[in-house]
Formats: structure tokens, C-alpha cells, sequence
């Protein structure tokens, strides 16, 4: 039977209609799952859109050799509430409790404005709705503690994972150009200090939140896709107690001296790690700050600290003894330039080593001498010694030391002589304290560093192991000639005021004029200097090397007086609270001579011999005690008899336990002085009566 026309022409359109809609649908589908929106069937009114949006993971932390945080991150959160989530049931039993706890918190708002505020928000079918902006994490767990938030996200209507993380510095200025930092620019990413270094390590990964359009901004709606993976975090060598003591005392120089700028850098011996740099530069009156790190990125002549690395060339080359005499006139001509000693008369006949220690300039005279007819030969030394190259530590910014060689447009007939002394050369502090180092840790050049590990929940992810660049520079013959130089500078030479009491000082002094910016060097009265002190300590075991650097001081421009008083000051509060140098009190306990030790009670006296592990011997079982004998290796005691009614004998006691047996039979008891009863007014045995007047003298022991 041939179906009519117009059932043939609806089949068709309802036919079609259904192919429309599946198309729409697919297509909806496919427009959700690139771009978020929501679902096509919600009405005009409801319709929201979505996205995907990145979520920042925190930054991890920068800990000292002591995992006390450098640099931290802390989190503060947007805090946003849906009160259309709410249950009608949950609303009404604890709206009152929530505004009173938000009016505790933020004390902004009265519970009563808050409770208006949210019931006006809801009746209006406003579904993000402001609570409170930069939430610390510490205050967001105690409101997720309120009522109705305490239900979470989707029945209680909190929007709390909206994050901003800032970077902070607990210390402030401290160490902050070689913490350095992460900059994102429009087309790059500015990578500095530590924090551009272990970037990777620290940067973590991003999560994923989904946002949607409300009043046309996006808003987080709280639900997260992927959580976001924090950074690991990234240990120093540094020890922020050395750090804080460098930088204290280079400032306070500063500010007493004037400067340009000065830093400090202070290294382990044996493995090379870096436990404190400083770089501070003016910025004010007498005002210095962090700015930029000239300790890895300033080139400067280093002056007569040089002069160890020329001695050492010639020792190597045998050119040089030590102990030959030399005529130090205090001038010295290399063809139309001359050299001048401190002391413009000289220090006559004197040994090499007693030059070096005195800083004199007629060392120059010994290298042009010596190196005159092989000038590559003394240039291949300083390379063998590790003075023409970075020291490759990670941090960006470190330059290449810069030198005349032969042949070059730099060389001239004197260059020799100028080298010896620590001019034609250019090197960044931490590049020379790398050499000098190396002469303390025996010849072993270390590569500087300045992280030992990476962790995540303190699970070691990475560790750094001290690296070797040159196992010898020289031969041991060299290294302890020049040791022993080193020494001579405190004890006998221009560091002769920067020795210790408690342990020895090795280091060399350095005073050598710069250019004074855009004036050259300067006429007299304008000239500018760079004064320096790079040495280590303690001098027969080295644990620490150290160099301190301050250009163009106003006040006093000599390395000994300018830099070295820094270097002495750090050395000596770095030793007194340092554990490397002093043994715990009961390591080898074995005592050179026996304690003085007073009459009294049994108890107390064998509980204070005990604890210093002093050996004793008691005999009888009184609780009273008399000191026998303090000979051989023991303390002998024997019983003190007390008798009813009669003055004990006190001499030889404390003033607490004479006066505590004396008041026991009824005395009142006068004392004068301090330490040991020595004297007694009434003898030993006499009749006790009670309310008498008993007199004693002290003397200490």
C-alpha cells in the first residue's frame, strides 16, 4: 500500500530533526571536552562556562646546613563560599555558628553583619561569595573547622583552594644575591643565584583546578582535576650562624670605614663547600645592602695576595729559596715604571720569606728576574695553580679572570713585575680563595659549592658529593713552605695585630689602587684601593679558609687594618662557637691533676665526682665526710663524726653545709667572706647552746 504524501514528508522531517540533535549533541561534547563549558541544556539564565585552569604547586624551600629555611614559601587563600550548596536543613542549624566564628577570625564584620550578609548572598542566588582575601593556611584550617564549612566544598560551600604563594626570606637581607631568584618575563625566565641554579628542583608541577564564568571573571569552582606536585627542597652548605657573623661584622666595617662595596666568603677546607658569602654594596649614607653578588661576578686586582702564587712558581721552578737574601731598597725600576714599597725606605737585607711576610715589593724584582727570558713559563704556572679559570660553580654569573700574557697587546718589558705583585690580573674574590684552599687543604683543589642535597619530606632525592678539580697543584715541599709564610704574616708581618690567643691564623694582606670609576686612577688625594685578606684557620689543622675584600675604603685603605680585622673577628667568634675545634666535656675524661674538694655531705660530693668522672674512694658510712688525701689518682674520704650537743668542726667546709650542721645544734651563724671556712669562733667539740653566736671566716681555696 503506497503510504500518503504528507505521512511520507513528516517522517522525513522528524528524520532529520533527530540527525540535528544528535549532531548538536556530539558537537556539545566535543566543545566540553576542549573548553570546559557546561551543559547545553541548562537554560539561558543558568548557563555557565568552564575551563581548565593551571594551579601554582609551592615552591620548595632553601634550608642551611642545618635545615633552617633561607627561603620559604607562604601560601595565603582567596576564601569564596556557594551558599546555594547548603542544605536548607544545614543552613538553618548553623549560619549562627558560622558568623560568630567568621566575626572571631576576622573581626571585621559583627556575627550579625555576617549572618545578613550570607542570608542576602543566598536568597539572591549568588553562588561565589567573598569571605575574606590572603588567608594564611593556618587560618584556612580553622575555618573549614566552622560550621557548615566543616562539611567541605559540596555540602558546605567553602571555595578555599584558590592559592597565591609568596616567596619569603626569613633572614631578609641576609645571603639574598646568592639566594637570588626567578623572574618570568614576557619571552624568558631570569634565572638567579641558588634559586635559578636548582630551579627544577624546587619549581615542582602544576595541578589543574576547573573555573567557571561568573559576572565575566573566572572563578575556581573547588573542583581539582590534578594536585598540584610541590617542589623539592634544596640544602646549603651554608650555616647561617657563620653567615650571620660575616655579615655582621663586614657591615659594621663598612659603616666604620666606608667602601664602595665589600665581600666575604668563607669555605670548608676539605670539601670546598661554600658555609657564608656576603656582598654588600652602598646604597645610602653609610648604608650598605645586598645588591649584586661581586664575590662570583667582579673581577678586581688582587694585590699582594698574588704574591703566595708567585713564590710558589718559583719554589716549583727552583728558582727561589726561601731563605735567600734579598736587598728591599723600597724602590724598584722596571724600565720607565717603578715599584714602591710601603715603607718608601725599604727593609734592607732581608730573607725572601721575611718579604713575603712584610709584603714587600721586591718580590717583583725576584719573578722579573727569574721568569725575564721565560715569561710562559711563570703563566703556565698560575694556570697549573687554577688562577686563569672559573671555578665552575653553578651559579650564573661567575666571569673568567683576565690576565696579560706574552705576545698580547696588554704585554710590556715590566708585566712580570706587575703580575708578581697581583696587578695585570683580574680575578673574582671567590676564585682566589679557591687557590688559597687549595694551599691550606694541602695542594687538593676543591670546586666550590654551594648545595649538598635535595630532598622532598627530608628523603634525600639527590646528593652532591665535594668534587675534586686538580688532586696537586704543587709539590708538599711548596705547599708547606708557603704555610709556613702564611703563619709568618700574623705572627711577624703586616697581619701581626690580627692573631688569636686561642688558635693560629695563616693568610696573606693585600692593599692594591683601582680605578676610581670614571676618573681613572686618580691624581694623589684621589686614588682608590681595593683591600683584601684571604688566608685560613686554625693553621696546623685548616677547617676554614676565608677571604674578605672591601674596594675603595675612605677611611684607611691597608688589607691588615681594613679587611684583615674583619677576617680576625670572624675567625674568632666562628672558633668559639664552633664544635670542630673544642672536644665535649667528657671526651677522654682522664684528668692531669685531682679537683680540690671540700669536707661535707657524702651525697653531694660523690654525685658532683660521678658526674666529672673523677675517681674516688670512700670508706666508712657516714653521711659526713672529711677529705683524706688527694694523692695518686683518686679523692679518699673518711666519716665525719657528729656529736650530740657539741660545735662540729666546719674548716674545710661550704659556707651551706658548716652553717646547715651549725643551726642543726640550735647556732645563729655569722660569716665573712667567700669559698672555704677557714676559721671558726668557737673550737670543734665545744658545748652547743642553742640561740649562740657562732663566727665564721672564708677564704677561697
Amino acid at each position: 500500500m503506497k503510504l500518503p504524501k504528507a505521512v511520507i514528508i513528516r517522517t522525513y522531517l522528524i528524520y532529520f530533526l533527530v540527525v540535528i540533535a544528535m549532531l548538536v549533541v556530539i558537537g556539545k561534547t566535543f566543545s566540553i571536552i576542549i573548553d570546559g563549558r557546561d551543559n547545553i541544556f541548562t537554560t539561558t539564565s543558568d548557563k555557565l562556562q568552564q575551563r581548565s585552569a593551571n594551579v601554582e604547586p609551592r615552591r620548595g624551600e632553601i634550608l642551611d646546613a642545618h635545615l633552617n629555611p633561607l627561603v620559604t614559601s607562604v601560601s595565603f587563600y582567596d576564601i569564596y563560599m556557594d551558599p546555594l550548596t547548603v542544605k536548607d536543613e544545614v543552613w538553618t542549624k548553623g549560619i549562627g555558628g558560622l558568623s560568630v566564628g567568621l566575626s572571631k577570625l576576622f573581626k571585621d564584620k559583627t556575627a550579625r553583619e555576617y549572618e545578613e550578609y550570607l542570608r542576602e548572598a543566598r536568597a539572591r542566588k549568588r553562588r561565589y561569595v567573598l569571605i575574606q582575601k590572603k588567608v594564611t593556611n593556618e587560618v584556612r584550617k580553622k575555618l573549614r573547622e566552622l560550621p557548615i564549612f566543616e562539611k567541605g566544598r559540596f555540602k558546605g560551600g567553602i571555595i578555599d583552594n584558590n592559592a597565591t604563594i609568596i616567596r619569603k626570606r626569613p633572614n631578609d637581607d641576609l645571603l639574598a644575591r646568592t639566594l637570588g631568584y626567578v623572574k618570568h618575563n614576557e619571552n624568558d625566565t631570569l634565572l638567579v643565584g641558588l634559586e635559578g641554579a636548582y630551579n627544577k628542583y624546587l619549581s615542582g608541577q602544576n595541578g589543574v583546578i576547573v573555573e567557571q564564568k561568573i559576572s565575566h571573571s573566572w572563578k575556581p569552582t573547588g573542583t581539582v582535576v590534578r594536585e598540584a606536585i610541590n617542589g623539592y627542597d634544596v640544602v646549603t652548605s651554608i650555616d647561617k650562624d657563620i653567615q650571620e657573623v660575616a655579615h655582621t661584622e663586614l657591615e659594621n666595617q663598612l659603616k666604620n670605614l666606608g667602601g664602595r662595596y665589600g665581600c666575604v666568603v668563607v669555605m670548608d677546607v676539605k670539601t670546598g663547600f661554600v658555609k657564608a658569602m656576603v656582598n654588600l654594596e652602598k646604597i645610602g649614607d653609610r648604608q650598605y645592602g645586598e645588591v649584586y653578588n661581586h664575590a662570583i661576578g667582579t673581577r678586581e686586582v688582587p694585590g699582594s695576595t698574588m704574591k703566595l702564587a708567585s713564590l710558589m712558581a718559583a719554589l716549583e721552578d727552583g728558582k727561589i729559596k726561601m731563605t735567600d737574601t734579598v736587598n728591599a731598597v723600597g724602590k724598584y725600576q722596571f724600565f720607565d715604571r717603578s715599584l714602591r714599597d710601603s715603607r718608601a725606605w725599604g727593609y734592607g737585607k732581608i730573607t725572601i720569606k721575611e718579604a713575603f711576610e712584610k709584603s714587600s715589593n721586591v718580590i717583583s724584582k725576584v719573578i722579573f728576574d727569574s721568569y725575564r727570558n721565560e715569561p710562559q713559563r711563570y703563566i703556565d704556572r698560575m694556570k697549573q695553580f687554577g688562577l686563569t679559570d672559573r671555578t665552575g660553580i653553578n651559579i650564573k654569573g661567575e666571569v673568567d679572570p683576565t690576565y696579560s700574557t706574552p705576545g698580547s697587546s696588554q704585554w710590556w718589558g715590566g708585566s712580570l713585575a706587575w703580575l708578581s705583585i697581583g696587578y695585570e690580573f683580574q680575578l673574582t674574590p671567590l676564585e682566589l680563595l679557591a687557590f688559597y684552599n687549595a694551599v691550606a687543604n694541602d695542594g687538593k683543589y676543591m670546586k666550590p659549592q654551594f648545595v649538598t642535597q635535595v630532598i622532598n619530606n627530608r628523603k634525600v632525592i639527590e646528593e652532591f658529593e665535594p668534587v675534586v678539580v686538580h688532586e696537586r697543584i704543587s709539590s708538599q715541599a711548596t705547599i708547606d713552605l708557603m704555610k709556613e709564610a702564611l703563619e709568618g704574616v700574623v705572627v711577624n708581618g703586616t697581619g701581626k695585630k690580627l692573631g688569636s690567643n686561642f688558635f693560629r691564623i695563616s693568610g696573606k694582606t693585600g692593599t692594591a689602587q683601582i680605578a676610581n670609576r670614571n676618573q681613572g686612577y686618580g691624581a694623589k688625594g684621589e686614588k682608590k684601593y681595593i683591600a683584601s685578606f684571604a688566608g685560613f684557620f686554625p693553621s696546623d689543622d685548616p677547617i676554614y679558609s676565608c677571604i674578605v675584600v672591601v674596594a675603595a675604603p675612605t677611611d684607611d685603605i691597608y688589607g691588615a687594618s681594613v679587611s684583615g680585622t674583619v677576617f680576625s673577628a670572624i675567625a674568632n667568634k666562628v672558633y668559639a662557637s664552633s664544635y670542630n675545634y673544642h672536644k665535649a666535656v667528657n671526651e677522654n675524661p682522664s684528668i692531669a691533676s685531682l679537683p680540690y674538694v671540700q669536707n661535707g655531705s657524702r651525697y653531694d660530693i660523690n654525685t658532683v665526682l660521678n658526674r666529672f668522672q673523677v675517681k674516688k674512694d670512700f670508706k666508712g658510712s657516714q653521711s659526713w665526710v672529711t677529705t683524706k688525701s688527694r694523692g695518686g689518682n683518686s679523692v679518699s674520704f673518711t666519716d665525719y663524726t657528729l656529736k650530740k650537743n657539741r660545735i662540729p668542726d666546719v674548716k674545710g667546709m661550704g659556707l651551706i653545709d658548716a652553717m646547715y650542721l651549725l643551726e642543726k645544734q640550735g647556732m645563729i651563724v655569722h660569716s665573712e667572706g667567700y669559698g672555704t671556712v677557714v676559721k671558726q669562733s668557737l673550737a670543734a667539740g665545744t658545748k652547743s647552746a642553742p640561740g649562740g653566736v657562732i663566727e665564721l671566716k672564708l677564704k677561697p681555696y
